[in-house]
């Protein structure tokens, strides 16, 4: 209502029987006395209410609901923005990222399992702009690149940016793969804030030859690849999974989204020898000065042996250390401990069981391990060790799992080989989709369409829904209904309740 009376759309009044409040000030004020200068009176408090009184409440009100809405829609982003960045990784994937275009061609760049780029190149695949400026054969050409790239580098997904000609680049790559009989699968990616790293200070910093299309690509591949990694590099406010984010207080925005990218950074950890700038930034303890000296003294002397050693990092003292080094990993290191999520306060009681039980770290994570400690008499170890159930379960975790991401229990992205349109829809048919953002009246869903389909609050159960986000969360692989089509939109109207339940 705020933005429709900004932009002029609608005019806002709260209405009220404003008699009744006059009669009520009356009383109050000169009870039920009649006289020359209560009349006078009277005009006082009826002229007041109409000038200063009513229009102070009417503000008071529409503060408080303009707060309320602020703090739902914050609270809407923070939650799907969490589901987000703990989306789980395409581990050990090469992948080909592509950012749609049509008249400037899509641009393609190949990443390696580590997010180092192979190669980069452009193609113009679409129909629309043939013979705009002599691109007929340009079709054939846009295959052979695909081809070529995905033969000479082994690609294992492609990633295709979801913004424009997005839907089109995907039938392209889809009869490319069918036509040229590859395995390869593609994806969907969500692009929201690729444009904004790409002209940042820092993606020209890390790809100073690259135009910004060009960047956006392997931000899109490196996205499909480690979520969390690349979505630190942007604004959170720029990441378009909210609702009305333009319309709150953008510092309480600000200060919300920084909470929860630090949150989930510090939840699945990260490792120190790998992490650029950005990433260790919104590790507890560690600013961007630090974050920046970690990644300066990694350059300067090579990769991180131990955790100890952070402390040699300029301006990385003792106090900062005890609140990041049980956040930063370090993998393959002098110190087995120094992978898990154990704090270095906790090594003398992780080494006092491995004694006790006689492992060592390259047993950790080992089938074996998982064995030793379901068969630890906890009871004993907590007495002999003096230590707390939590802190006792916490190490023991860190021997079965000690490199344990828990985004691997989150769904994978759907893959897929193949292109579906309105024209292959019936009502009632059964689809596989992927929600791409949750809003206060549904989710939206991504099936294979051109449009992402809707499923009204009122279609997500049998029961009534009060939030969506206690039905499906950003990310989710969810199986949905056609419930409607609209061919003149291209839009299509989907329901989570199977048919055979609806009443």
């Amino acid at each position: 209502m705020n933005r429709a009376e900004n932009l002029k759309v609608v005019n806002v009044t709260i209405e009220s029987d404003k008699e009744k409040i006059e009669e009520y000030l009356i009383t109050q004020v000169i009870g039920n006395e009649e006289s020359f200068v209560n009349e006078e009176v009277k005009d006082a408090i009826k002229d007041s209410i109409k000038r200063l009184i009513y229009p102070s409440l009417e503000r008071e009100v529409r503060t408080m609901l303009t707060e309320k809405a602020e703090d739902e829609a914050i609270d809407l982003f923070a939650i799907n923005l969490k589901n987000l960045l703990l989306q789980p990784p395409m581990k050990d994937k090469t992948v080909l990222g592509i950012d749609p275009a049509f008249r400037t061609g899509c641009k393609l760049t190949v990443v390696d399992e580590l997010g180092k780029v192979l190669d980069k190149d452009v193609i113009y695949p679409h129909e629309k702009y043939i013979g705009e400026k002599g691109y007929e054969a340009r079709i054939p050409e846009s295959e052979d690149k695909v081809v070529n790239l995905i033969t000479k580098y082994d690609v294992d997904i492609i990633a295709i940016g979801n913004g424009t000609a997005s839907r089109e680049t995907e039938m392209f790559i889809s009869n490319t793969l069918k036509k040229h009989e590859l395995t390869t699968k593609y994806v969907i990616v969500n692009e929201s804030g690729a444009s904004v790293y790409s002209a940042s200070e820092e993606a020209r910093k890390e790809f100073p030859d690259f135009e910004v299309e060009e960047r956006s690509a392997v931000s899109i591949a490196r996205r499909l690849q480690d979520p969390l990694s690349e979505l630190v590099k942007i604004d959170p406010k720029s990441i378009g999974v909210g609702q009305y984010q333009h319309d709150v207080s953008q510092k309480k925005l600000g200060e919300a989204l920084d909470f929860v990218v630090s949150n989930a950074v510090n939840q699945v950890g990260v490792n120190v020898n790998t992490a650029s700038a950005s990433l260790l930034n919104y590790v507890s303890g560690l600013d961007s000065r630090i974050s920046g000296n970690i990644v300066k003294y990694r350059e300067e002397n090579g990769a991180f042996k131990t955790r100890e050693e952070l402390l040699k990092v300029p301006r990385l003292g003792e106090k900062t250390y005890e609140q990041a080094a049980g956040f930063l990993r370090i993998v393959d290191g002098d110190e087995g401990l120094d992978m898990t999520s154990i704090h270095p306060e906790s090594y003398p009681l992780a080494r006092r069981i491995m004694e006790l039980h006689k492992i060592t770290p390259n047993m950790f994570g080992q089938p074996q391990m998982q064995l030793m400690v379901e068969f630890m008499d906890r009871r004993k170890l907590r007495k002999e060790l003096e230590i707390d159930n939590y802190t006792l379960e916490d190490i023991l975790d860190a021997f079965v799992q000690p490199l344990r991401d828990p985004r691997d229990e989150f769904p994978a992205p759907i893959l897929r080989s193949d292109v579906l349109s309105l024209e292959d829809l019936k009502q009632g048919m059964q689809l596989e989709g992927t929600v791409r953002n949750v809003v206060a009246f549904g989710a939206f869903v991504d099936c294979g369409l051109q449009e992402d389909g809707l499923v009204h609050i009122s279609k997500m159960s049998t029961r009534f829904v009060k939030d969506p986000n206690n039905i499906v969360s950003v990310g989710d692989v969810i199986k949905v209904w056609v419930l409607g089509i609209d061919e003149k939109k291209g839009k299509v109207s989907l329901t989570m309740i199977p048919p055979r339940d609806k009443k």
